[in-house]
């Protein structure tokens, strides 16, 4: 009997150990996923070619913590391949911070800029429905300002650049809907909570951000963002 005694305590000693080792463990990626904000700040802001290293990240395992499971889950998000035939909507993210770290130098606020391009996307998480046979995500601007808002206040405090970036996830799509003249177009809020280059400039890289476009479309596209600068110019000079 004492020999028993001794086993199980021994056993259970053994997995109270375990147990405070595994939530030490959890303890610590929940504290470094500010350690991870700063990395991948250090990248979109550094680096010519972001999605490399942020894919390095991923394939790591280092995106498999909150919030930033939620930029991981966005390989699990299929789009109209009409529209993107890159395929998932990771990997379209991807190609937009590739181009948007070209186009930043142009930002007035760079840093802002290059999250709201990493984060544009996220409300299609939640939109993405298949209707009548097409891939939809009607509503993932809006949708994408609340999660960048939930994913930024996770990582920073800074409620300045938080707002900043999700007004500029919130107004991406802008530019499309002058264009094809929706009632989605957002005239007053665009001039009272933001600013129409820096929309414009994230929407470019979003249409850009996409495999094979020929020149035509690459032309087509610039011309539909010049056209909605072009428009608040000349109304508020």
């Amino acid at each position: 009997m004492l020999e028993y005694n001794k086993i199980y305590l021994m056993k259970e000693s053994f997995i109270l150990k375990n147990f405070m080792y595994y939530n030490k463990i959890e303890r610590v990626i929940r504290m470094t996923c500010k350690e991870l904000f700063l990395k991948v700040d250090d990248i979109l802001l550094h680096s010519s070619k972001p999605s490399v290293e942020i894919r390095e990240l991923i394939d790591k395992g280092e995106f498999d913590q909150k919030p930033f499971i939620k930029i991981k889950n966005l390989e699990d998000i299929e789009q109209n391949l009409v529209h993107h035939p890159e395929g998932n909507v990771l990997n379209h993210t991807l190609l937009v911070i590739d181009k948007a770290s070209k186009y930043k130098k142009q930002s007035k606020d760079e840093r802002v800029f290059m999250w709201a391009a990493l984060l544009h996307d996220l409300g299609k998480l939640t939109t993405t429905r298949e209707r009548k046979g097409k891939i939809t995500a009607y509503g993932h601007d809006l949708q994408g300002e609340i999660l960048s808002r939930q994913f930024l206040h996770q990582v920073i405090e800074d409620e300045k650049f938080i707002n900043d970036v999700c007004v500029l996830v919130k107004h991406h799509m802008q530019p499309l809907f002058y264009d094809k003249k929706l009632p989605y177009f957002k005239e007053k809020e665009i001039i009272n909570d933001s600013d129409y280059n820096e929309i414009s400039l994230l929407s470019l890289a979003d249409r850009l951000g996409r495999s094979n476009l020929c020149d035509e479309k690459i032309k087509q596209e610039e011309k539909r963002i010049n056209n909605f600068k072009n428009f608040f110019a000349d109304k508020y000079k």
